[in-house]
């Protein structure tokens, strides 16, 4: 099973470089974000700058996990090869394991311009460990956006993928503080924000790279978020494979 798992991953990751567009607007836009939004009003405040460090982290992570993902998906589907694909024993859980940690090396590329700005153009600190814990949290928190990516994936073609996708993106990202000061949001955005899958990831990621408190409703809604979205993408995955072979 691990050699199918690693034969999908390098499968996938070798399809990502061969059109590596996705991954350059991965890594572009969290970085654009950290340039516009955090160096020029929070650079000088170590705490500060490092809270942001890690919404953008997170902002880049989620991009690659639901819109990067739920792209490739859906124009998957339309090659024979995916059909193909689907008739053989192994079953589809090497292929999903696959895209995840195809998905997570993305993310992870996503995130190397946002560490580089944060280290030289602002006071952010972190240890090695504290680093490490870091992206830890960070592909964690992102494993509820690589399930809705897959279900937008394998529920809708691709020009509808991208739409949605991107619909879904921006307001999750908004209402989980990724945007603007998570510490001074508006009422009704701040009453919401906990209940969304961003602000648990950020929360993640925060509480083991700095001293902020863990707060438990945004961590345990996070993992309720995993658990509907992974039901979910199951079911969008078994109602295309029937509709293909019924």
């Amino acid at each position: 099973m691990s050699s199918l798992i690693l034969s999908h991953t390098r499968y996938q990751f070798l399809e990502q470089l061969r059109v590596p567009i996705g991954i350059v607007a991965s890594a572009f836009f969290p970085a654009a974000a950290m340039l516009a939004f955090v160096v020029p009003f929070a650079a000088d405040d170590p705490l500060a700058s490092t809270l942001a460090t890690g919404s953008m982290m997170a902002f880049g992570a989620m991009s690659s996990s639901l819109i990067g993902l739920g792209i490739s998906v859906a124009q998957d589907r339309l090659q024979p090869w995916d059909a193909y694909l689907r008739t053989l024993p192994a079953g589809p859980f090497p292929r999903f394991a696959g895209r995840i940690l195809t998905t997570m090396a993305i993310s992870l590329l996503s995130v190397i311009p946002v560490l580089v700005i944060a280290g030289v153009l602002t006071s952010a600190r972190i240890t090695v460990l504290g680093l490490v814990a870091g992206v830890v949290a960070l592909l964690a928190g992102s494993v509820p956006f690589m399930l809705l990516g897959l279900l937008v994936g394998y529920l809708l073609p691709p020009k509808a993928a991208i739409a949605v996708s991107q619909i879904l993106f921006f307001p999750i990202a908004i209402l989980g503080g990724l945007l603007g000061n998570p510490m001074q949001m508006p009422s009704l955005i701040a009453a919401v924000s906990p209940y969304v899958p961003s602000r648990g990831m950020v929360e993640l990621i925060w509480s083991v790279t700095t001293d902020h408190p863990v707060k438990a409703l945004p961590i345990v809604m996070l993992g309720v978020w995993t658990v509907v979205a992974g039901a979910a993408a199951a079911w969008a995955y078994r109602r295309d494979e029937g509709r293909r072979f019924s």
